[in-house]
């Protein structure tokens, strides 16, 4: 199981949360972004005839808090809500807890039993990008400050690559976030770059994406690597990696029978 909140809260959340516990950030765009969350879908239920199963995912007191609006939900039942993918009305679920569930996302109070890709797939499922405009575009505000947050943490709740699988799922496309982390150099960025290629390499160089998808999973794997190949290694450089993480970064620039013979240290001439 990954728990995002393994790692220390961050200095920026601390100082914030002791000021006002519900606002996990001070930065003013994550800021700004989680409070269009609440102004858009405060007041929002779930389907009046919205169900599931007791057995399976809770009782039917739990389910009537869905159908009021703005209690918070202890995090158990956050946790079961949003992973649940047999709802009736997934979308309407999906509003009614978005508030609570980005405050925990960037707390890193969520926790996961595959990474948090799943969260991401909670999203898709809700198809947010077909709702009404000011809906879509708190959703799509709320996605990107947070991943300019992480990149600009030097401590973040919840590692870039674990936030970067959760947007790209959750928005179905990996290019702008790429683009966001292309655009900002220099420290932290680079040291969460640094983390993610460690933490990325062995899978890539399986031809593998490093996280379970939904769709598209080979294209979004080949949009990866190419742009690890192009972006990481002069910044990597810079940042002081290892020359083995270089090596291995330059091999996912070759392929097939290149890349085997170099892996296995019968180096191509």
């Amino acid at each position: 199981m990954a728990i995002f909140g393994r790692r220390r809260l961050p200095e920026s959340l601390k100082a914030n949360a002791m000021m006002n516990p519900d606002q996990p950030s001070a930065r003013p765009g994550l800021t700004a972004a989680l409070d269009g969350l609440a102004a858009v879908f405060g007041g929002m239920t779930a389907h009046p005839d919205e169900h599931n199963c007791e057995c399976h995912w809770g009782s039917a007191e739990e389910l009537a808090q869905l159908k009021v609006p703005d209690t918070e939900l202890d995090l158990d039942l956050l946790d079961r809500t949003w992973r649940a993918p047999d709802w009736s009305d997934h979308a309407s679920v999906l509003r009614r807890i978005l508030p609570q569930l980005a405050t925990a996302l960037v707390k890193g109070s969520i926790e996961t039993h595959f990474g948090s890709a799943e969260v991401g797939r909670s999203f898709a499922r809700g198809h947010w990008q077909q709702w009404p405009t000011a809906q879509a575009e708190a959703v799509r505000a709320f996605l990107h400050a947070w991943w300019a947050d992480t990149l600009t943490d030097p401590d973040p709740a919840v590692p870039a690559y674990e936030v970067l699988a959760l947007i790209t799922e959750a928005s179905a496309t990996l290019t702008p976030w790429l683009t966001t982390w292309e655009t900002l150099t220099g420290r932290p960025a680079d040291d969460h770059l640094a983390e993610a290629a460690t933490k990325w390499e062995y899978d890539l160089l399986g031809d593998q994406l490093p996280w379970d998808s939904w769709e598209n999973e080979e294209e979004t794997r080949a949009e990866l690597t190419t742009w690890l190949v192009r972006t990481a290694p002069a910044r990597l450089r810079t940042h002081g990696a290892s020359e083995e993480l270089l090596h291995r970064i330059r091999l996912l620039g070759l392929t097939g029978d290149d890349r085997w013979e170099e892996l296995n240290g019968t180096p191509v001439s």
